[in-house]
């Protein structure tokens, strides 16, 4: 068990955490509304997702090698007030290319604040406490994720979509307050990376498999999470922000399963059985959501969002397991990186397949890509129970 000191670090960690996914997602149920105020396309209109996720898929390699060298709470400090006064400026601009603008510039501030978080929570935790500490940072964005896009649909209902950026670089700024409590850990000590050392870990056996099976994962959930508000308008004239906004609840599954992945790990005889179990199971889910009935759509979600971050909890545990104490800040930079590779091809690529095709077709083609996803894991040849610990209850 953690300290009382290590759970009074990890506030500013954890409320960080959930801020940063809020940023990341707060403009996505306000895309109709944006679409219509802007006069652009809805496949403009999504690329305020696309234009965010193309640096977050790069960032993170340029982040991973600094994390060898600069401590986590030093970036920290420096990208969360921006990101506050990215949003402050999401929040008066006047032009469709100002959004885009100003969400390229939070595209290439958010992979440092996820990085930093990743590598400061393993670096901080023992072999024992690993997987749970993993699973409650992915629980906080999950949260994050969730409040971030069911927050500002309730708050653009109300007062207009801008007033929920000005709430959103408020509560930055209370994090970055809190940030600066924190010092970097004392006797860290940095080893400045050789170039070849990302090569050397995309080598070793098993990650990979593990990365390209990541890619699949947020690619199909990217996707899924993007164009939903437009199936919605379409299933119901009456889709409103607020209304597109609940449909996110979904993400509170994800909070269970994440924090639960020790026990799902344990009963479904280790990491990657895991990984392999679930991405069978949301490729399944898929062809639920193919239904016209809202509320069918609505429940489908739930489990959805639960299986994709069970899977997500358990592969960032076990490759931050797999990398030990070396290269920590590269290996979860790499890994950050092809969760958001995935996302920024998702966020656009499966759209044009469902303006030409259609929304069941557009199923289809993230159903394929979850198999594609579960034979990446069927690559990994680690032992089925490799990264399992008694203490993970």
């Amino acid at each position: 068990m953690m300290p009382q000191r290590r759970y009074l670090e990890l506030v500013p960690i954890i409320l960080t955490s959930v801020l940063a996914l809020s940023a990341l997602y707060a403009h996505q149920p306000l895309l109709p509304a944006l679409q219509l105020e802007f006069g652009v396309s809805r496949e403009a209109a999504a690329a305020l997702t696309t234009v965010t996720f193309i640096p977050l898929a790069l960032a993170p390699l340029v982040y991973g090698y600094l994390l060898e060298t600069v401590s986590p709470i030093r970036i920290l400090k420096l990208a969360v007030p921006l990101l506050a006064l990215s949003a402050l400026l999401f929040a008066i601009a006047t032009s469709y290319p100002q959004l885009l603008a100003i969400r390229l510039f939070q595209g290439v501030l958010i992979p440092a604040l996820l990085t930093s978080l990743m590598t400061w929570l393993s670096a901080r935790s023992s072999a024992e406490d690993l997987q749970r500490t993993m699973a409650l940072y992915i629980a906080a964005t999950i949260f994050g994720g969730f409040a971030g896009r069911a927050m500002s649909g309730l708050i653009a209902n109300i007062f207009g979509w801008r007033f929920s950026f000005v709430v959103l670089a408020l509560s930055l700024f209370i994090a970055f307050a809190l940030l600066t409590r924190l010092r970097p850990a004392s006797g860290t000590r940095f080893v400045r990376p050789h170039p070849q050392a990302m090569l050397e870990i995309l080598r070793k056996p098993d990650f990979l498999p593990l990365y390209l099976g990541v890619f699949c994962l947020f690619l199909v959930f990217s996707a899924v999470m993007n164009f939903i508000p437009f199936r919605l308008t379409e299933l119901n004239e009456k889709a409103d922000s607020m209304r597109i906004g609940l449909m996110y609840s979904g993400y509170m599954m994800g909070i269970v399963t994440s924090l639960g992945a020790p026990w799902f790990i344990r009963h479904l005889g280790g990491e990657v059985r895991t990984i392999r179990t679930g991405m069978l199971v949301m490729g399944g889910i898929l062809v639920t959501l193919a239904t016209p009935y809202v509320g069918v759509l609505f429940a489908a979600m739930f489990l959805f969002c639960g299986v994709m971050f069970l899977v997500h909890t358990t592969a960032s545990g076990l490759v931050n397991q797999m990398a030990g104490s070396q290269h920590r800040g590269l290996t979860n930079g790499l890994y950050v990186a092809f969760y958001y590779a995935g996302g920024s091809i998702g966020s656009f690529a499966p759209g044009i397949v469902y303006q030409q095709f259609g929304w069941n077709i557009f199923l289809l083609l993230l159903t394929l890509i979850c198999l594609i996803g579960y034979g990446c894991g069927r690559q990994i040849s680690l032992p089925a129970t490799t990264a399992s610990h008694p203490g993970d209850q």
